[in-house]
C-alpha cells in the first residue's frame, strides 16, 4: 500500500523528486540497531567476496567449484561466522552416479545382496530359513549383515574423566582399546561377558582403574610414557599382542597387551642419532599418527611434515621423507599385502601416496590426491591398495581411488595456491561460508557431507569388509552425532549421542521413549564398527562435566524400537491407498507388490531368492 506522497518505506515516506530521508518516528532502538547491523553485514560480505588469494588455474573447473553469494539462499544479513550446526551444502537425497558405480563394481562386497536390498527384496530371516531348502548354497555372512546398520542412539558402557583420543576394536573385535589425555591406555576383553553389578563397577573404579567406570571387562591398564599434551594415537598389532602409541614426541612406544605381561614400554626412536655425545638434544618434532604393518614387523609414523617407517626386526628406521609443508595428522598403509605403498595426510590440504620401491630414485610422491580445501584430520584405507577415505576441516569426507591420482607435475602446478578460508581455525565451533566447494583440481571419486569436523581431529572409517563389504562409510562429528553414509552418497543413519541412554539400561534391551534419555552435549572424536556384529562403539567428549562417555550402538528391529511397528503398518497402509478412481493401473501394480511386502526381519516365502554372487 502506498501513500499519496510516494512509495512507503518502513522508516518513513519518500516524497517524489526529493532526496530520500528517514523518519525515526515510531521506530524502536531495537529496530534501528537491526537495520544498521544488516547494512554493515551487507557491506562486509561485499568486501569479502572480492578478497581472493587464489589465482585462476582452470576457469572451467573453477566455475563448478566456486561458491558465489547467489549460490547461498541465506539472507544477506547473516553473520559470516555461522552457527556450528549450519550446513553450507544441500543434503544428498538421491543416489549419486559415481557411488552407484562403486557399489556395482564388485570392489565393495557381493553385488546380488545389494541389488535385492535396493529393490526391498532382502529378508534376513528368510535367508536363514531358506538355507535348509538349499543346503548346497553357502550362507555368506554379508547376506545376513549387509543391511543391518546400527540404528540406536546408544547406551553408556563406560565413562572416563579424561578425553579419549583413540577408541577402536581390534581387527577380530576380540579387544577394544582406548588412549586418553592422561597418558593411560585401557584394553577391554570383548569376548568376556559384561559386568552387570554396579557394586563391582564401583569397586573397579576405586581400587584399580582410577576414574574409569565401566561394565566392559578390563583386560589391562597401561600407564603410558609421558609426552606432550596427550596420547594422540594408538594401534594394536595384527596378533593383538602388542600396542604402539604416539604423544607428539620423536619417539613412539610399544607395550605388551598380555594381562599378566610387563606394563613397561619399548621406545621406537624416529629422530636422527645424535652425532655428538655432549649434544643430548637432537631433533625436536612430534609424531601424531602411527600404524603397524599387516605382518606386524614394521611401523609407519607421521608428524611434523615428515613420515617414517621403522623396521622392528632390524631395529632401525628405514624410511624418512620430508613429505609435507605442514603437520602430518594421519598416515596409513594403502594395502594389507605388500606394505610398499604409504599414505600421508597433512594440514597442507593434500594426501600424498608414496611407493617405497621408487624412493631411492626420487623423493617425490607417486601421486597426490587433491580435493580438500582445508587441512586433513584423518585418512583410512580400505586395505585393497585402491580406495582410501579422508576427513577434512573443510567439513567434507572424500573417497579416493589411487588409480586416479594427480601426477607430481600436475600437483606442482597448483601447489602454491590456497583455496581455503583465510585464518580459519578448526578448533573454533563455527565453520565460515567457504568460497570453494572443492579444490579446482579435485580428483576424489565421492564427497560425503553433513558432519562437523571441528574442535579436534575427527576420524572416519570404512564399515567392516567381512559383514558389509565396506559399502558404508562412517564418521564421528563435533555436533555429537555419528554419521553413516552409503557409498552412493546418501545418509543411512545419524546416531545422536545427546540421546544416549544411561548405564542403567541394557544395550540390547528394548529402546525406551525419548523422555527417559539423558540429554548431553558431546563431541564424537572416534567411532568403531564391530567386525562380526552390527554394533558400533563411540567415544564422545562431554562438554559439560568433561571427560569421555563410551556408548554402544546396536541394530534393533521393530520389536525393540518404540512405535516402530505401528509406524511401519501405517506407512504400508498409506502406500496402498489409491487417491482417485483413475489410478487403476497403479492399483494393480500395488496389488502385485502386496504379495512381496512383509515386516522387515520376518519370514515370508515368495520363492527362490535367486543366485547371489
Amino acid at each position: 500500500m502506498q501513500s499519496a506522497g510516494g512509495p512507503q518505506s518502513p522508516f518513513g515516506t519518500l516524497s517524489t523528486g526529493e532526496r530520500p530521508t528517514m523518519s525515526l518516528s515510531g521506530i524502536s532502538l531495537e529496530d534501528l540497531a537491526r537495520f544498521m547491523s544488516a547494512r554493515a553485514a551487507r557491506s562486509d560480505t561485499g568486501q569479502r567476496l572480492h578478497r581472493h588469494i587464489a589465482q585462476d588455474v582452470d576457469d572451467d573447473d573453477e566455475d563448478d567449484d566456486y561458491m558465489t553469494v547467489e549460490d547461498d539462499d541465506d539472507d544477506e544479513d547473516d553473520n559470516y561466522f555461522s552457527r556450528s550446526s549450519r550446513q553450507w551444502f544441500p543434503p544428498v537425497t538421491e543416489p549419486q552416479e559415481e557411488g552407484v558405480e562403486l557399489l556395482k563394481s564388485g570392489d565393495f562386497g557381493r553385488i546380488g545382496v545389494k541389488t535385492r536390498s535396493r529393490n526391498n527384496h532382502l529378508n534376513t530371516a528368510k535367508s536363514v530359513l531358506n538355507r535348509a531348502a538349499h543346503p548346497t548354497r553357502p550362507l555368506n555372512r554379508e547376506d545376513l549383515h549387509s543391511n543391518l546398520v546400527p540404528n540406536t542412539h546408544g547406551t553408556t558402557v563406560a565413562t572416563y574423566d579424561a578425553n579419549v583420543y583413540t577408541a577402536q576394536f581390534s581387527d577380530d573385535a576380540s579387544f577394544y582399546y582406548t588412549c586418553a589425555q592422561d597418558f593411560k591406555l585401557h584394553i577391554f576383553d570383548m569376548r568376556a561377558p559384561p559386568t552387570n553389578s554396579t557394586a563391582t563397577v564401583t569397586s573397579l573404579r576405586r581400587s584399580r582403574h582410577d576414574s574409569l567406570v565401566t561394565k566392559m571387562p578390563v583386560r589391562k591398564v597401561i600407564q603410558g610414557h609421558p609426552g606432550r599434551w596427550t596420547i594422540t594415537d594408538a594401534n594394536l598389532s595384527p596378533d593383538n599382542e602388542r600396542m604402539i602409541y604416539s604423544s607428539i614426541t620423536p619417539t613412539i612406544y610399544m607395550t605388551s597387551t598380555a594381562p599378566d605381561g610387563n606394563v613397561g614400554a619399548i621406545p621406537i626412536p624416529f629422530a636422527d642419532p645424535v652425532s655428538r655425545p655432549y649434544n643430548s638434544f637432537g631433533e625436536s618434532f612430534g609424531i601424531w599418527s602411527c600404524r603397524f604393518s599387516a605382518d606386524g614387523n614394521e611401523v609407519i609414523a607421521g608428524g611434523s611434515g615428515k613420515i617414517f617407517v621403522y623396521d622392528l626386526l632390524a631395529n632401525k628406521r628405514t624410511v624418512k621423507i620430508a613429505a609435507h609443508d605442514d603437520d602430518v595428522n594421519s598416515c596409513c598403509w594403502a594395502d594389507t599385502g605388500s606394505g610398499n605403498v604409504l599414505v600421508s595426510a597433512s594440514d597442507d590440504t593434500f594426501i600424498k601416496v608414496w611407493d617405497r620401491r621408487s624412493l631411492g630414485a626420487s623423493k617425490k610422491p607417486s601421486g597426490v590426491l587433491v580435493g580438500h580445501t582445508e587441512g586433513l584430520t584423518y585418512v583410512s584405507a580400505k586395505g585393497d591398495g585402491r580406495y582410501i577415505i579422508s576427513n577434512g576441516k573443510d567439513q567434507a569426507l572424500r573417497l579416493w581411488d589411487l588409480r586416479k591420482m594427480c601426477s607430481s607435475a600436475d600437483f606442482e602446478a597448483v601447489e602454491g595456491y590456497h583455496y581455503g578460508i583465510n585464518n580459519f581455525d578448526y578448533r573454533d565451533p563455527r565453520y565460515p561460508r567457504p568460497k570453494y566447494k572443492a579444490h579446482p583440481k579435485d580428483c576424489s571419486v565421492m564427497t560425503y557431507r553433513g558432519h562437523s569436523v571441528l574442535r579436534t581431529l575427527i576420524r572416519c572409517h570404512f564399515s567392516p569388509a567381512e559383514t558389509t563389504g565396506s559399502q558404508y562409510i562412517y564418521s564421528g562429528s563435533a555436533d555429537g552425532k555419528i554419521h553413516i553414509w552409503s557409498l552412493d552418497g546418501r545418509v543411512v543413519q545419524v546416531l545422536d549421542r545427546s540421546k544416549t541412554l544411561p548405564a542403567s539400561y541394557s544395550p540390547s534391551g528394548p529402546e525406551p521413549s525419548s523422555s527417559n534419555r539423558v540429554h548431553s552435549n558431546n563431541c564424537v572424536r572416534d567411532v568403531s564398527w564391530h567386525s562380526q556384529e552390527p554394533v558400533i562403539l563411540s567415544a564422545g567428549w562431554e562438554h559439560g562435566r568433561g571427560g569421555t562417555v563410551i556408548a554402544r550402538h546396536e541394530y534393533k528391529g521393530l520389536s525393540k524400537m518404540p512405535g516402530a511397528l505401528e509406524d511401519w503398518v501405517e506407512k504400508k497402509r498409506l502406500n496402498e491407498t489409491v487417491d482417485s478412481p483413475s489410478d487403476h493401473r497403479r492399483s494393480r501394480r500395488i496389488e502385485a507388490l502386496r504379495e512381496r511386502q512383509h515386516v522387515p526381519g520376518a519370514f515370508h516365502d515368495d520363492g527362490d531368492e535367486g543366485i547371489d554372487f
